[in-house]
């Protein structure tokens, strides 16, 4: 088992920046892909970013060029740099771990979450 602890969420004005974090504990070493997912009220869970353990990083269009991910080298912490928020990025975050070596952009398959981190953007 994968245990996920994210924090980092909070009330920021549009424009601004933000950073999550995620710590993993218990079996990371299965882990092939980590990312972050966010989830708006009435919204189906979203993709935002993942990146692999051989370093391929992968983003929504929807945050292309603004938002930034990154994992420390056993993946047993990840960062989401968020820069140029808008109100539509208002959402609960959740940061993910996956043993699938695809399927990195769909929810359902990735095994281990945490319990979301709000981040509200005003507009």
């Amino acid at each position: 088992q994968v245990q996920l602890v994210e924090s980092g969420g909070a009330l920021v004005q549009a424009g601004g920046s933000l950073s999550l974090s995620c710590v993993a504990s218990g079996r990371t070493g299965s882990i092939y892909h980590t990312g972050w997912f966010r989830q708006a009220p009435g919204k189906e869970r979203e993709f935002v970013a993942a990146v692999s353990w051989s370093g391929d990083v992968y983003y929504a269009d929807s945050v292309k060029g603004r938002f930034t991910i990154s994992t420390d080298n056993t993946k047993t912490t990840m960062w989401l740099q968020m820069n140029s928020l808008k109100p539509e990025d208002t959402a609960v975050y959740y940061c993910a771990a996956s043993t699938y070596i695809t399927l990195y952009y769909v929810s359902t398959k990735y095994d281990y979450w945490g319990q979301g981190t709000q981040v509200t953007v005003s507009s």
